[in-house]
């Protein structure tokens, strides 16, 4: 590893993933979801994924494109979407501060996660929510019902496998009358410790419940500590659960700004990729221990097991909404909280829009000007089906 002094070589995710597709499935085994990742990723905007015609409103110019994969995985397609989520996510957020808080489980349940990532995740979301609740709603901390919005992210810098949720939570929540906004204190309403503790015993009692009904996998190397609920528990109690409290936001804006640079990203994008020779690939990374950014370099191989740990079951929701923000409260207790800050909800300016008139509100306009005629503006014609390409 070294300091950051490389430049952008134009490698891609997609060109390292087709490159090295033959040895990489010759040495290793992948489930159908990540299967799909793979090929979706090095289809992308290609033959394989069919066309579409772009048609010159003036002098009926044409221009065939090749569609984007829409893998939630792929670099390439997270824009789009990222920017219409956020938007959306306007008319939800409370125009309130927001504390930032990153749940982390032990290492050593990194095993159990990976063999078991529907049944952990899901324990992971719903573990970290009722234990935000459940700490806001205490008293001698808040006293009052909040909510929060989790993200699931899997990946560390280096992309190992680190899973961990991101939550936003609102400074303040509705009090047990649903009468009064109550504001929380300049800095976070609990204490990291004993939000820690209460995270670490309902996840670790939910854990025990799954490995007595039968429903997880067990890792064979752990089958011992997983057979001794004492000798599980007393690793799991040895050990701090941390909890990083970070910056606070200062209200929506804030909240929205960050968020569209954060919640659709991929675990490596294609602008951190900064060279390979068809062996090795060298990658930007930060390492947190000294908060420098480095150079790591690994086998083309090592690279490609260490980013498919990171596709998600299908169908499987990374962003979660709990407590007042959940979905079920939007027309109830979100409406009581506007009402209560003296603040309107806001619409989206991409409801109902398509991709493409998304695209031409995000951009510049002279870029879907003809380059025949210079005059006109390109759009779509009917789609084009598959060119027969397996």
């Amino acid at each position: 590893m070294e300091a950051v002094n490389a430049r952008n070589s134009g490698a891609e995710l997609s060109d390292i993933l087709l490159l090295n597709k033959n040895a990489f499935f010759s040495h290793n085994k992948l489930c159908v979801d990540q299967i799909k990742a793979y090929e979706a990723i090095i289809g992308c905007r290609t033959s394989k994924m069919g066309s579409h015609t772009l048609v010159c409103d003036n002098c009926e110019h044409k221009k065939t494109c090749y569609n984007s994969c829409r893998n939630r995985h792929c670099p390439k397609c997270q824009y789009v979407k990222q920017v219409v989520w956020v938007e959306k996510l306007k008319a939800r957020l409370l125009p309130v501060r927001y504390f930032h808080i990153v749940f982390t489980v032990p290492e050593f349940l990194n095993s159990i996660f990976y063999i078991n990532q529907r049944e952990c995740y899901d324990m992971l979301f719903s573990s970290s929510a009722q234990a935000m609740k459940k700490a806001a709603a205490n008293p001698e901390f808040l006293g009052a019902e909040t909510g929060c919005l989790s993200v699931l992210h899997t990946w560390g810098q280096s992309l190992n496998y680190h899973p961990h949720i991101h939550m936003l939570v609102p400074a303040g929540g509705l009090d047990p009358d649903g009468m009064e906004w109550v504001k929380a204190n300049r800095k976070f309403f609990v204490p990291v410790k004993a939000i820690s503790k209460i995270f670490r015993g309902v996840f670790m009692d939910r854990l025990r419940k799954a490995i007595a009904a039968g429903s997880l996998n067990i890792p064979q190397k752990q089958s011992a500590l997983y057979a001794n609920p004492k000798k599980l528990n007393c690793l799991a109690y040895e050990k701090y659960w941390h909890i990083h409290i970070k910056k606070t936001f200062r209200g929506a804006n804030q909240v929205v700004s960050y968020l569209g640079r954060y919640t659709h990203r991929v675990a490596i994008s294609n602008s951190r990729i900064l060279d390979t020779d068809g062996k090795t690939v060298s990658f930007r990374w930060k390492d947190y221990r000294d908060n420098r950014h480095k150079v790591m370099e690994l086998p083309c191989g090592e690279f490609i097991r260490r980013f498919m740990q990171h596709i998600l079951p299908n169908g499987f929701y990374k962003i979660r909404y709990f407590g007042i923000l959940a979905p079920a409260n939007s027309r109830t207790k979100m409406n009581d909280c506007h009402c209560l800050l003296n603040q309107k909800r806001q619409v989206s300016h991409y409801e109902g829009l398509t991709t493409y008139e998304v695209l031409r509100k995000l951009l510049d306009e002279n870029i879907f000007r003809c380059t025949c005629c210079g005059k006109g503006t390109m759009g779509f014609g009917k789609p084009q089906p598959d060119n027969g390409i397996p």
